[in-house]
């Protein structure tokens, strides 16, 4: 088939890079009539600057980002738009065997609930305080990340401050097992597969998952140059087929192996298969003696996986703001609202007839089991959704949600 359209999708070597490389290795890119091409990215930084100069239509990217983007946080950066999500959940917070040790020793359960174990943490740097030992040193992928905006909201909903109580420095998601192990940081919170790595490696213990934080919460998008997206709509559309058809293929348990396989390879993730197959199958070794099922830890399409809600985006603008990345306005509020488009999702897989909710917004939180939900198309069940500390975040309420967190940080 002769191929309509042509795409460069930048990557990184990730677990959550999935849809991309299945629409590629399976087929369902070539299906839509698009000639795929996938890089393999080393950092954030150069994924958000080469779509911004052109080398790429699109990318796999951090949900977060193309919002900073656009407000104008970055330094190199083009409008972008995020059409579609990448799925929901994968991220975890990896501590060092040490401070592992430390936890347990004030009552970390070992089952993966924030609560338990960000009060234990809390006992550990009490103690290390007292001792004049220096803060505890976690790492994050980058500033404007899920993984950042979470591993913050864990710790101050534990009673830690984030920018006084630890050390959060930058390290890209491949280094990060490595840094852990040779003593150069004590935690971080990254994608898959690079907390089973640190597992695997003996390296570290997982403390407390993103699918526990923020439940049925993205973590990467498709960021899109706004620019090709209106002069290509068709392209991205097929693009968008493409991709939900992928994640269709991934949510099946029966592709998993081969799924693990082809992320496997050097020109994807490049680490074993092994590493993979937790994370697809919801069984997380958490350490060397310790398994925890964990059914939603990453959701390729069920619960509306892909759908870009304009929810999300206003929950990650409200933590930018909450930490002092951006200062809250109605008009900067509208910037990180526009930037997720279900108008693009709905019209591109509308030809499909899969479920499309009848919002383009929902109060998270507000859902505490699965519940069937209005939808065109196919039947929709989304939840249970939310925060491990019980809040709700209704997009209609932002500034009074913004006041209250900042009230909670001063006191």
């Amino acid at each position: 088939m002769t191929a309509t359209h042509q795409i460069a999708a930048g990557f990184l070597p990730l677990l959550d890079s999935a849809l991309l490389v299945a629409a590629r290795e399976k087929g369902f890119a070539e299906a839509e009539g698009v000639e795929l091409t996938l890089v393999r990215e080393t950092s954030w930084a150069n994924i958000r600057d080469r779509l911004a100069v052109g080398h790429f239509q699109v990318a796999h990217m951090l949900a977060p980002m193309p919002i900073a983007c656009n407000l104008g946080l970055t330094p190199l950066a083009a409008r972008t738009v995020a059409p579609i999500a990448l799925g929901l959940g994968g991220n975890a917070v990896t501590v060092s065997n040490g401070l592992w040790r430390a936890m347990a020793a004030h009552g970390a359960a070992g089952d993966l609930a924030p609560r338990g174990a960000g009060e234990a943490l809390k006992a550990v740097l009490a103690e290390r305080l007292r001792s004049g030992q220096p803060p505890p040193r976690f790492a994050v992928v980058h500033p404007h990340s899920g993984h950042n905006y979470e591993l913050r909201y864990w710790l101050a909903g534990c009673g830690i401050d984030p920018d006084r109580d630890v050390e959060i420095v930058i390290v890209p998601p491949p280094l990060m097992a490595d840094a852990l192990g040779s003593g150069a940081l004590d935690g971080y919170c990254v994608g898959e597969p690079w907390n089973t790595a640190a597992v695997a490696l003996g390296h570290g213990h997982i403390a407390t998952v993103k699918a526990a934080i923020w439940r049925s919460s993205p973590e990467k998008v498709l960021g899109v140059a706004q620019s090709w997206a209106e002069e290509r709509p068709e392209a991205l559309a097929a693009l968008l087929r493409a991709l939900y058809r992928s994640a269709q293929w991934c949510a099946e348990p029966a592709n998993h192996i081969e799924l693990a396989g082809m992320l496997a390879s050097p020109a994807y993730v490049g680490r074993p298969a092994e590493w993979m197959l937790p994370a697809l199958s919801g069984r997380l070794r958490t350490g060397p003696d310790s398994t925890v099922d964990l059914a939603d830890f990453f959701v390729p399409l069920a619960k509306a996986a892909t759908f870009p809600w304009k929810s999300h985006a206003l929950w990650f603008y409200s933590q930018m703001a909450r930490w002092g990345q951006v200062e809250h306005s109605v008009a900067n509020a509208s910037i990180a609202r526009e930037t997720y488009r279900p108008d693009i999702y709905r019209e591109a897989l509308r030809p499909l007839g899969v479920a499309l909710p009848g919002a383009n917004a929902k109060v998270e939180g507000a859902l505490k089991a699965e519940t069937p939900v209005g939808s065109a198309g196919a039947s929709l069940t989304l939840g249970p959704d939310g925060f491990f500390d019980g809040s709700l975040f209704d997009p209609d309420q932002l500034d009074a949600y913004i006041a209250v967190q900042r009230r909670l940080d001063v006191a």
